[in-house]
């Protein structure tokens, strides 16, 4: 089914700023429509976002890549066969032909390669989690639900960056997001009663300033309790920590709660909150920039938790292979936008999975209504999806997707 029409739209995310909207027509009418999230916190091996730079919207405008889409890229893909994906995608990194895909944008191309993908699934009458994913796609995720946010998400004095719920223990995923949803109001409650803020950061967590990031994890606990969900058996708790955002190249150390710490000082304070809390796992525990750390961590205390990596490996499956080769981590989050296209966010992710490290499929803190990493996380078989609070539309519209996929499944 060949590609008849590739057009762009200048949309705003989540956070008001500029992104893109992309539609792919086919021959038989089929239209897939896909929508381009931006990270703040972001990886500097990233793909590269293409912004334009000039006065509008104080240079963060995305109109260079809506040309580069309606100009360059649909000249070369309209025709093309739209059910060939990983020939689809080739052609754009080629046609790009730098490392980062920065002379095109990595936003242009991601939002070309999944609208291909989108439309291709609808000329076939089949949801896309099932045309990515074949007949065994059938695993509903464990989500991680950012419920207090702190560091370059939140306007308060929290280090790390998130705090998250995870209803491990919990079978159901209509199940898993009630218990989310409980456990959130709760916590709001319990904020208001303290005379806490209970304002939003990025991804719809509670952002209140605190005395300790204990206090957070203390917070959690007790709302989880207070909304009768045993902590450690059904709920346990997660953190991404961001640790490239506190890192010091310069001396090697990191920027916590006021201090500055070496790379085993700050394992031992992960250590006492593993021992202290449930803790499920460890997203970006230290920098990029510190592989020691990661090697450490993940030796010492990688048979009790997930832990993650994202700016260490940003999608990207050469730095993945290099970070099995180093053991250091067991776990990788998936960001589609970090690489750039359907094609080598698959190859990532199936790369992590025969290592036997597990993936968590993710959102970004700059998101839209766009739903595809909902059925990606099931079309991959992932087991874990990072999608925000159980809050704020375009991290809900993630949560509703899959809603609809396990009524689908019978599951």
């Amino acid at each position: 089914m060949r590609i008849a029409s590739i057009k762009a739209l200048e949309i705003l995310d989540s956070r008001g700023n500029p992104t893109l909207m992309v539609k792919c027509r086919l021959e038989d009418g089929s239209v897939g429509v896909a929508r381009v999230p931006s990270g703040a916190s972001t990886g500097k091996n990233e793909a590269v976002e293409l912004r334009d730079g000039d006065r509008r919207y104080f240079g963060k405008g995305v109109l260079n890549a809506v040309r580069n889409v309606e100009d360059e890229i649909a000249k070369v893909l309209v025709g093309k066969d739209a059910y060939d994906q990983i020939g689809i995608d080739k052609l754009l990194i080629n046609l790009d032909g730098t490392s980062y895909k920065s002379r095109l944008g990595a936003n242009a191309l991601l939002g070309v390669s999944l609208a291909v993908a989108h439309a291709a699934a609808n000329s076939l009458g089949l949801p896309l989690y099932r045309y990515i994913g074949g007949t065994n796609a059938k695993t509903l995720p464990v989500p991680l639900m950012n419920f207090i946010n702190g560091g370059k998400h939140a306007d308060n004095n929290l280090d790390i960056q998130e705090f998250m719920v995870t209803p491990k223990g919990i079978k159901r995923f209509k199940d898993r997001i009630q218990a989310g949803s409980e456990i959130y109001h709760t916590l709001k409650g319990i904020l208001k009663s303290r005379g806490l803020s209970t304002g939003l950061g990025d991804e719809g967590g509670f952002a209140p300033n605190l005395r300790s990031h204990r206090e957070a994890l203390d917070l959690l606990v007790e709302a989880a309790e207070k909304a009768h969900y045993r902590m450690g058996h059904e709920v346990f708790l997660s953190l991404d920590v961001a640790a490239s955002e506190l890192y010091d190249p310069q001396s090697e150390t990191y920027r916590f709660e006021g201090e500055e710490l070496g790379r085993e000082e700050l394992l031992r304070i992960y250590e006492e909150y593993i021992n202290t809390y449930p803790i499920l796992s460890l997203e970006d525990p230290f920098s990029e920039d510190d592989p020691e750390g990661w090697r450490l961590i993940t030796s010492e205390f990688g048979h009790r938790v997930m832990v993650v990596g994202d700016d260490l490996y940003t999608t990207n499956p050469k730095l993945i292979a290099k970070g099995i080769e180093g053991n250091y981590s067991n776990a990788v989050l998936i960001k589609l936008n970090q690489i750039g296209t359907l094609t080598e966010t698959l190859e990532a992710v199936d790369i992590t999975h025969k290592a036997g490290w597990k993936t968590v499929i993710s959102h970004r803190s700059g998101e839209t209504e766009d739903t595809t990493i909902a059925d990606l996380s099931v079309a991959t078989n992932s087991g874990w999806i990072k999608t925000g609070a159980v809050a704020r539309g375009e991290r809900t519209a993630k949560y509703n997707r899959l809603l609809e996929i396990e009524d689908e499944l019978g599951l």
